[in-house]
């Protein structure tokens, strides 16, 4: 199964947000046995360095997100990725409208966050983390 993985789980996950760190932890642990394709907008990786900057170093930073470069697939953005995000009216916010343009370009079957109420018009369904792993 292939997944979108939002910047959220991903956080969850570093810094072990105790109400979430379980499920993000099993999702990726499944990335990392390939029992699951996980799939990374390339915004997340400039949000995830920017949040962590008065936590770790810059080169804590960039192996860290180095890691999640071999766990999970970055989606390429394009021109055409980006003019679909910038003309969905469907989204408030542009970032939520590339994570599901991204999304749809790696054919995701699914975008996990913990923001499913950001992606209600998005053409992939988003699913939170405990409900995704409740699927499996």
């Amino acid at each position: 199964m292939r997944v979108l993985i939002d910047t959220n789980v991903i956080l969850d996950l570093i810094c072990i947000r105790r109400a979430y760190v379980r499920e993000a932890h099993k999702i990726i642990s499944l990335c990392a046995e390939k029992k699951l394709e996980g799939y990374i907008a390339p915004q997340s990786f400039v949000e995830i360095h920017s949040i962590l900057r008065n936590v770790m170093t810059f080169d804590e930073r960039r192996r860290l997100l180095t890691g999640f470069c071999w766990l999970l697939t970055v989606v390429g953005i394009d021109r055409d990725i980006i003019i679909a995000t910038l003309e969905n009216e469907n989204f408030a916010d542009v970032e939520d409208s590339l994570i599901s343009q991204c999304a749809k370009s790696c054919g995701a079957e699914y975008i996990i966050t913990r923001n499913t109420e950001n992606f209600q018009n998005s053409s992939v369904p988003a699913i939170t983390p405990a409900d995704f792993v409740n699927l499996l």
